[in-house]
């Protein structure tokens, strides 16, 4: 039975980085198990690549099909977007392990559905000053820079992550995101171990 190593942290961790550079690894047979949203695509996303981008409409009609796993919705400056898994073409746990960014919510929610056995967290950390920094430098890139929604998802993640609900999802090996390259090498190596 394969795995699915769920990739996580606080926004401007370092997440898409690490993600593609463990997928870039070549001797590393993970399958992609790419997340849903409903909210616009930034600058340099792709559909299908980081997310499958839908409509509000289109979201509902997976839901009325009963392929939606797991949904998250954020209630943004922007309006009410959506995250969510769904139980499509992507999986085949029977004869494949698979890599997904996801939060604490979607993990615990992939971990009753799948059961413990097929989850394994891997969660990322960075130290707070820099991680504002970084999601700071990212949005000054955007067409139409949303700072107000940057502020909001940094102190909503400080509660999303907290220690206690780390704790509570039984996540206690944790990987510091100092160094890009040696990060992604601890996570590899951590993989590798667990396949």
């Amino acid at each position: 039975m394969g795995k699915i190593f769920c990739l996580m942290g606080k926004s401007a961790c370092g997440k898409d980085t690490i993600y593609k550079q463990i997928l870039s690894e070549e001797n590393l047979p993970l399958k992609t198990l790419i997340p849903y949203t409903t909210r616009p695509i930034r600058d340099g996303e792709r559909n299908g690549v980081e997310y499958y981008f839908l409509t509000d409409e289109e979201q509902q009609a997976l839901e009325r099909q009963g392929k939606i796993i797991e949904l998250r919705a954020y209630h943004t400056i922007h309006g009410l977007w959506k995250y969510f898994t769904a139980n499509d073409h992507q999986l085949d746990l029977a004869n494949h392990d698979y890599l997904i960014i996801g939060t604490l919510e979607s993990y615990t929610k992939l971990q009753e559905y799948f059961g413990t056995h097929s989850l394994v967290p891997l969660y990322i950390d960075l130290e707070p000053g820099e991680r504002l920094q970084r999601a700071l430098n990212r949005e000054r890139m955007q067409t139409e820079p949303k700072y107000a929604e940057l502020c909001r998802r940094f102190l909503a993640d400080e509660e999303d992550f907290s220690i206690e609900k780390l704790a509570q999802a039984k996540i206690s090996n944790i990987f510091i995101n100092n160094d890009s390259a040696q990060c992604t090498k601890k996570i590899i190596s951590y993989i590798r171990k667990q396949i």
